[in-house]
């Protein structure tokens, strides 16, 4: 029997969102002025508000309120009448030094020999639903919102849109899991007051998100996805009817609060460890990309059409507590799942230093990750400078290194394939 699926996605104006990109304009300042930092730091954002907390080992000092401002210049909130805004917010620090106690199980003589920061179980996921390997109703909602903060920065197709925004998309499957159609759409945008009548202003928002945001998205996508937009889907926009308070004054944000967002929408499985705010030390991070790069090279390698991966580990531990793989049933190799594992463990090491080394995750490419999920992304090599207390440091880096797709030769031969 087909049946529906859901994922939904929010905006980089998202008052969480907003909390992570702090947390990771953070993380990217330390790693390029000091690429050995240990940080772990949390931001809250509320009316006028922004709090620091978390602890650190650097070398590098940080003004981390110009950070935090820098950061909401750059989301959009510069205007007073969003009760939130970079000029005029408080920025409250409680950071602190790094417990030796937890320092002690990572920082090893020899670097290959680093522990785990935390124990814990990471699951990383891939599918054949969409050419980035990724689910495809989370793959829409993030595509919907990226546009929708393009046009709001263009200023022109549509100009009352504001920061905040949330997306949702249903899909509707067959009974063998592929995508038939799309069942339904929701976009919740906040916006300017630009009119006196609620339901003349709802209406325009409707049209718009549907006769404008909705075919540039299609626009931008092959073929066989430009067939599930029909004429049959369910569109739901704004739907409590006025969204104009939003943002960090609308509701508080905290980091690390949309942990499915920012992996699969609810595919696959999650492990409980949100990403940002933290070095790669922590392996909730580091071990959720790796698994990712395993699971995305994998089904590239044609190992299977649909893969889970789970790594485990132990605090100050090296040696990953084990590997776990899902199939699905989708295998097209003659062997358990259990078997699969086995040869991952061969061709991927799981030991956290290597994990860092293998994937670059010592340098300053988090703030990318912070918005619009961090999987599925397009791998890329940038300059970046960074600006702090009267320093400046320019840095070469490559992003989203765990979507390559750099290990499906060597999969493929492991695997005889």
């Amino acid at each position: 029997m087909a049946y529906l699926f859901t994922s939904e996605s929010v905006s980089e104006g998202h008052p969480d969102k907003v909390a992570d990109q702090i947390s990771d304009a953070l993380i990217d300042h330390f790693m390029a002025f000091d690429p050995s930092s240990k940080v772990a730091c949390e931001t809250l954002v509320t009316t006028g508000l922004v709090t620091l907390a978390g602890e650190v080992k650097s070398n590098a000092y940080l003004d981390v309120q110009q950070i935090a401002r820098d950061t909401i210049t750059k989301i959009g909130y510069t205007k007073s009448e969003y009760q939130f805004d970079a000029k005029s917010c408080a920025v409250i620090s409680a950071i602190h030094e790094q417990s030796d106690d937890i320092n002690r199980g990572v920082d090893r003589g020899n670097p290959m020999d680093q522990g785990a920061g935390d124990q814990g179980m990471m699951f990383g996921y891939a599918t054949t639903e969409t050419e980035n390997y990724m689910p495809l109703a989370l793959d829409l909602s993030h595509k919907l919102l990226q546009e929708l903060a393009d046009l709001r920065r263009e200023m022109k197709d549509i100009t009352y849109l504001r920061p905040d925004a949330k997306a949702q998309v249903t899909i509707e499957y067959s009974d063998d899991n592929v995508p038939q159609r799309i069942d339904s759409i929701v976009v919740s945008t906040q916006h300017d007051d630009f009119s006196e009548n609620e339901e003349e202003m709802l209406n325009k928002i409707k049209t718009d998100i549907v006769e404008i945001l909705i075919p540039r998205v299609k626009a931008k996508l092959p073929a066989k996805l430009q067939a599930l937009f029909t004429d049959d889907i369910t569109y739901h926009i704004n739907p409590t009817g006025k969204f104009v308070i939003g943002g960090p004054h609308g509701d508080t944000g905290l980091t690390g609060r949309k942990i499915i967002v920012d992996t699969y929408g609810g595919k696959g499985a999650h492990g409980g460890g949100a990403f940002s705010g933290k070095d790669p030390s922590k392996v909730d991070r580091s071990g959720a990309y790796a698994t990712r790069h395993i699971a995305k090279n994998l089904v590239a390698a044609g190992v299977a059409s649909e893969i889970l991966v789970q790594v485990s580990y132990a605090i100050g531990v090296v040696e990953p507590m084990g590997i776990f793989v899902d199939t699905y049933g989708t295998a097209n190799v003659d062997m358990t799942d259990g078997e699969i594992a086995k040869i991952v463990s061969t061709v991927f090491d799981m030991r956290p230093y290597a994990i860092e080394t293998r994937l670059k995750l010592r340098n300053p490419i988090y703030s990318d990750t912070a918005a619009y999920g961090h999987m599925g992304r397009n791998p890329e090599i940038k300059t970046i400078t960074f600006k702090n207390a009267g320093r400046e440091e320019t840095v070469e880096v490559e992003t989203f290194t765990w979507e390559k797709l750099d290990f499906v030769d060597k999969v493929k031969a492991a695997f005889s394939l």
